[in-house]
């Protein structure tokens, strides 16, 4: 058999048969495919989980107790039909502040389907850059997608956070957004969203994907590098969208 190294209880039985010669190859070892599709494959996925599993044909296993596996992320992603123009009603970007200038802002954009269910449309996330330059990086995100909303950690700066968004562009629907649980904890209800089918990946985010299989029940982390920045975007975003209480909007009544 041939396939994409996947931690999936088959494979790893079939691996462990002791009539079973595994070898494995990377994709780099294969001669047929051009410089530019190597190098654009490096660019996307070097150094994450996925490029180890993807590129160089490894298995990664899932974090103990994650809120996030491999397996729950590959099924839910949306079809390959999908349209986003067509069936997204609404769209909340999320973001998480760095802490520093040399940090990663996590710019997310979620939408809400025609169909009640929520996607992950985009991960915009800047390194290294200015407060104005990843302000500018949300607004830039908020437009692409046409969003309603900007739902953004407050605990990092506070008021500063949201007179900075505004700076960047005035239009901006901002909602400062006070963390009061870590972000693990912050993720568990989300995850759970994601196990019911209620919401779902419209592509392939993998820097995103390796923060929120890092995530751990009880509010851990054990993913790359120390914040998990980009899922915690996602799940300011996504818990706006499908978590936050529905206002009553004003009516007129004929008697």
């Amino acid at each position: 058999m041939t396939t994409t190294p996947r931690p999936i209880p088959l494979l790893n039985r079939i691996e462990g048969e002791k009539r079973t010669v595994t070898t494995r190859g990377r994709t780099a070892d294969n001669p047929h495919l051009s410089d530019g599709f190597l190098q654009a494959m490096v660019d996307a996925y070097g150094g994450t989980r996925l490029g180890r599993q993807e590129l160089d044909g490894e298995i990664v296993e899932d974090v103990e107790g994650a809120l996030w596996t491999r397996r729950l992320i590959e099924t839910s992603r949306a079809p390959l039909d999908f349209a986003r123009d067509e069936r997204i009603r609404r769209v909340v970007i999320g973001v998480d502040p760095p802490a520093s200038a040399a940090g990663t802002c996590g710019i997310v954009a979620c939408g809400l389907g025609a169909d009640g269910l929520g996607y992950v449309l985009g991960d915009h996330s800047v390194s290294g850059v200015s407060p104005e330059g990843w302000a500018r990086a949300v607004a830039y995100a908020a437009e692409l997608h046409g969003a309603d909303r900007v739902v953004a950690e407050s605990n990092q700066g506070g008021a500063m956070v949201e007179s900075v968004l505004r700076s960047a562009d005035m239009s901006l629907p901002v909602k400062a957004a006070h963390a009061r649980l870590g972000k693990g904890r912050r993720a568990e209800p989300v995850a759970i969203l994601f196990e019911k089918g209620k919401a779902r990946f419209a592509g392939a985010f993998p820097e995103l994907e390796d923060q929120l299989c890092g995530l751990t029940l009880g509010g851990g982390y054990e993913g790359p590098g120390r914040s998990p920045d980009r899922a915690d975007a996602m799940v300011w975003a996504m818990a706006e969208l499908m978590l936050a209480p529905v206002r009553a909007e004003p009516r007129i009544r004929v008697l």
